[in-house]
């Protein structure tokens, strides 16, 4: 009875990582708005460059968040000094949207690297991932240990798949639908993510303020 009692402990920590990544890739944020901006803006290979950021920069999060865990008691003045920088870089991205001006014959472009480099920058100044790693992700990690190395292993690789698949998927979708979107309405496009940004800038100015006074 131990081994397939143990296999269905795997497979619904699997299953957790699934819906836990899925959720995570569609949910609302910087890197989405970021995944849509940068599509539009510089076309499919700049989105899917975004799109790819968390495996550049979730490795570092995962295990600083696991540091602050054993290490630091005082992880929410962490968490809203966090807040309150990653909000200047969101508004700052929203700013640079609002400006967006189509590029005319010889104007020169930003280079499709940057997109990279934003969300990278973006995704190691935001709180969601630190928080989401040290309230669910690294619980279900460690315990997860316990039923042997390849199980947490197992849980990381289906969440990340899950959740850049789900951005690659909207990256995807943005390109197909950008000839639908150009002249006037790109524009206005890509300026609503700007105002999107921007009050997800503020969100996370409010959300550090009120950790740092709480």
């Amino acid at each position: 009875m131990e081994a397939p009692l143990a296999m269905t402990e795997t497979l619904a920590v699997l299953l957790m990582g699934a819906a836990l990544g899925l959720s995570a890739g569609v949910a609302p944020g910087p890197l989405l708005a970021l995944v849509i901006s940068e599509t539009l803006q510089h076309g499919l290979r700049a989105g899917m460059k975004v799109a790819l950021a968390p495996l550049l920069t979730d490795l570092p999060i995962i295990l600083l968040t696991l540091f602050i865990l054993a290490q630091l008691a005082h992880v929410d003045q962490v968490l809203g000094g966090l807040s309150i920088i990653g909000a200047g870089v969101v508004a700052w991205l929203g700013w640079d949207s609002l400006r967006f001006r189509p590029a005319g014959p010889g104007a020169g472009v930003l280079p499709r690297e940057r997109s990279l480099q934003k969300a990278a920058l973006a995704n190691m100044l935001s709180p969601h991932p630190y928080l989401f790693w040290l309230s669910v992700g690294g619980p279900i990690v460690i315990r997860a240990s316990e039923s042997g190395p390849w199980v947490p292993v197992g849980f990381v690789t289906v969440f990340y798949v899950l959740l850049i698949g789900a951005k690659v998927g909207i990256a995807l979708m943005t390109a197909w639908a950008r000839p639908w979107l150009a002249g006037r309405g790109y524009v206005m496009t890509v300026r609503a993510l700007g105002v999107v940004l921007l009050a997800l800038a503020a969100v996370l100015l409010y959300e550090g303020v009120r950790t740092l006074l709480g």
